[in-house]
């Protein structure tokens, strides 16, 4: 089969499409012929070494496909041959099939594409964890959205108005606050540091945000954590912005507000249980026409590096998708 892999990670062009065997199928696996393959921010960072945690070597990018599953393991009871799949896995997308275990893998609605099984999982896991684990926001409470044109940005719109808030959407062109105002935000902030305060707390009704939903971590880092509302919560959900910032801690005793990290690799590890009854109900809101991933930019297969280099890149609105295979 062919699958795109580097022996070391400096740069893009360390990786080549290459000729493996079709992975073997252990107790316990799910074997998919994969159809497509989601290409975000994150997953550039893995396949570039950048990430908190390296990958084995050699590595073959990818975090999220869809696809269809071929081959079962002993044991396996969840799916079945011909099923239309999403998988999850710490790299391994961009390649012509993937063995997945049984917990990673999750039948999709009929009305959901492959290109949006392959974008789904982790961003609305993500945003899903963050704001009921994490912030335990409630209906009518104000959220403001970093990074709100990206996959994860606007899997916390969508899920944060199912959840009654009301939501701004930061954004650093117009394009993308239209974006976000068409994934369901109420309302809209550009991201000039300028007046930036003023201008979010006038949003507010001069309180502040109490959720702050932050993938970029950037220059307003700060000045988001310091217009909250008194026992506000700033997620801290990614760093797409670059330095990771710091922050004097006496805000925190000041403002009566929490620093919370949100980290769906680990939660998926130390809580399998309730990432699966997540998962089970982000899949019940997609079948009832609630959660619509919005699909970015679409790269051929033989385009992957394209895709790596778009995906680290930021500018797209969406997550981008890598198509393997046109015939699933």
């Amino acid at each position: 089969m062919k699958s795109v892999q580097a022996e070391k990670l400096d740069s893009v062009d360390d990786y080549r499409m290459v000729e493996i065997d079709i992975p073997a199928v252990a107790s316990g696996d799910v074997l998919v012929q994969v159809a497509t393959c989601g290409m975000g921010y994150v997953d550039a960072l893995i396949a570039l070494g950048r990430y908190q945690v390296k990958p084995p070597l050699p590595f073959v990018p990818g975090q999220e496909i869809g696809g269809t599953v071929v081959a079962t393991g002993e044991g396996v009871q969840t799916v079945r041959h011909g099923d239309r799949v999403m998988a999850f896995g710490f790299g391994g997308g961009l390649a012509e099939y993937v063995a997945a275990k049984e917990n990673m893998v999750a039948r999709i609605p009929d009305a959901m594409t492959m290109e949006e099984a392959a974008i789904f999982r982790t961003n609305y896991l993500t945003a899903l964890h963050g704001l009921v684990d994490r912030a335990a926001i409630a209906a009518g409470e104000c959220m403001l959205v970093f990074g709100s044109a990206g996959g994860v940005g606007t899997a916390a719109i969508q899920i944060g108005r199912i959840l009654g808030a009301e939501i701004i959407a930061a954004a650093s062109t117009e394009t993308k606050r239209a974006f976000a105002l068409a994934n369901g935000a109420q309302q809209t902030i550009d991201t000039e540091p300028d007046g930036w305060r003023d201008r979010l707390k006038a949003l507010c009704d001069r309180q502040g945000p109490t959720v702050v939903f932050d993938p970029v971590c950037g220059p307003l880092f700060e000045p988001a954590f310091r217009a909250q509302a008194w026992g506000g919560r700033h997620l801290v959900v990614g760093f797409a912005g670059g330095l990771i910032p710091r922050l004097p801690v006496n805000l925190s005793l000041m403002k009566g507000a929490a620093l919370l990290g949100v980290d769906v690799r680990q939660f998926q590890l130390f809580e399998p249980g309730r990432t699966r009854g997540h998962l089970i109900r982000l899949l019940e809101w997609v079948e009832e026409g609630r959660l619509s991933p919005p699909v970015g930019k679409i790269f051929p297969f033989g385009d992957y590096a394209a895709a790596m280099t778009h995906g680290l890149s930021g500018t797209g609105s969406g997550k981008a998708v890598v198509r393997i295979s046109d015939d699933l």
